[in-house]
């Protein structure tokens, strides 16, 4: 089930929803926005490998921005931390992230009830784009 705006403020009141730092401006009629967290990582080899542990090198987004490039895959983070003990979470891209041709997850958009952290995004893009961390993006 989709919660509305009014179900979501409940559960936060009830302590079943947390999100850190919360800002009511983010809040929508049956949605909350995350934003794009500081940091970005991509992986170290060109070829990744399914049966070992693949090295990532982690940056600061700058403030002017990152061009984000095809055909290299960006692991991200939102830069809420989200709580949910009674509910399955949804992570979807935003329709404004979409337009720039930004996916922010390749096959986890669903977390687990219980789920407690800030979200792994998974990012490609389909043309050069730049981003900025806090931007909204799911």
């Amino acid at each position: 089930m989709i919660l509305s705006d009014k179900r979501i403020m409940e559960e936060m009141e009830k302590g079943t929803i947390k999100i850190q730092p919360y800002n009511r401006a983010s809040l929508g009629s049956n949605s909350y926005d995350v934003h794009l967290g500081p940091w970005l990582a991509t992986y170290r080899e060109h070829i990744l490998d399914a049966k070992k542990h693949n090295e990532i090198e982690s940056f600061e987004i700058p403030e002017e921005g990152f061009v984000l490039y095809p055909h290299i895959f960006y692991l991200g983070v939102t830069a809420e931390y989200t709580e949910t003990h009674e509910h399955v979470p949804f992570l979807e891209g935003k329709s404004s992230t979409g337009r720039l041709g930004i996916d922010i997850h390749a096959t986890a958009g669903k977390g687990d009830v219980g789920f407690c952290g800030n979200w792994t995004l998974e990012i490609s893009v389909k043309q050069p784009v730049r981003i900025y961390k806090g931007m909204p993006i799911g």
